[in-house]
């Protein structure tokens, strides 16, 4: 993908941000058919035939599409979840990186779908801006940690490089955003933010210091992952599903599976991902369905929210 956005970088970026469809997922703009293409044309020269996986993509709703083509999905032994681009409107105006994300989980026996649990392998590609000349790369198998490469785009380069979550236990002077991209649900969600910052700062309902924690709203949920990752923030929270379900206002533009598969990656670095409520993210390996979650940078951060949130999000 790295290479792909790079070339049409040169070619074409000014169309990037037409629309190019408008889908059950999200909107497709130029940018995402450039990639999807080259998604499509790697599975059919690359894909092991001896191991047949269904691909899951944004821009492929309504097919099944597996590799070899023409198998079965009943026949394949994977599911391969993708997100060729996260953070589409960012990088298609050249303001700040996307995210290539994929996920892969065996195909579960019998009816169950596959879900965001069973992912087992999960990689994520930085695509920075024009001005950038370095692009990180992060992968794990699930129980064997993190891995990290740094990729020099002009010389191709790489070097080997350790993320650390931030192992700080309080929010104060640190990065802790809850998400509120879009004016649908904003004053609602601003309204829970205030209210968690008030008791875990002890602040009274004043927010008197709330100004001591500082908010980034990074339109990418591989991007919120990677800050996660690098010890750059120490919360996400996007609870967009539960704001918009208690307003009676569609889902529409919510986080999706496609958009969290590389989620179990926070977790083999040390931090905790989670629902909102604590446990398990549950969600099926699609593209429509709508995922609430929360990333902290360690297990003490999460310790001290969860009640609280779990507590306010009940009075939604």
């Amino acid at each position: 993908m790295l290479a792909t956005l790079l070339a049409a970088r040169k070619r074409q970026a000014r169309t990037f941000a037409r629309i190019a469809a408008v889908t059950a997922a999200d909107t497709i703009y130029q940018i995402d058919r450039i990639t999807e293409e080259a998604i499509t044309a790697w599975f059919h020269a690359q894909w092991p035939e001896a191991e047949p996986v269904e691909l899951v993509m944004e821009g492929l709703e309504g097919e099944a599409v597996t590799f070899p083509r023409g198998t079965p999905v009943a026949q394949t032994r994977w599911v391969c979840i993708l997100d060729p681009i996260d953070g589409t409107r960012g990088i298609m105006y050249d303001k700040r990186s996307a995210w290539s994300l994929a996920g892969l989980a065996p195909r579960p026996k019998g009816r169950r779908s596959a879900q965001l649990a069973d992912i087992v392998v999960a990689a994520m590609t930085e695509l920075p801006v024009s001005k950038q000349t370095q692009s990180d790369q992060l992968s794990a198998v699930r129980g064997c940690g993190l891995k990290a490469q740094r990729v020099d785009v002009v010389s191709g380069k790489r070097k080997m490089w350790r993320p650390r979550p931030s192992p700080a236990q309080d929010f104060r002077h640190g990065f802790a955003s809850v998400v509120k991209f879009f004016p649908a649900g904003k004053t609602r969600t601003a309204q829970l933010e205030e209210a968690l910052w008030a008791e875990l700062l002890e602040s009274g309902t004043d927010g008197a210091t709330a100004d001591v924690v500082f908010d980034d709203q990074y339109l990418s949920t591989g991007g919120q992952l990677y800050e996660l990752l690098v010890g750059h923030d120490r919360m996400v929270a996007d609870l967009r599903p539960l704001v918009l379900a208690s307003l009676g206002h569609p889902a529409a533009l919510t986080c999706h599976p496609y958009d969290l598969c590389t989620g179990f990656l926070l977790g083999e670095a040390g931090g905790v991902l989670e629902a909102p409520g604590g446990g398990v993210v549950r969600a099926p390996l699609d593209t429509t369905t709508p995922v609430a979650w929360v990333g902290y940078a360690n297990p003490g951060l999460a310790r001290r929210v969860r009640p609280v949130l779990r507590r306010l999000l009940a009075g939604l």
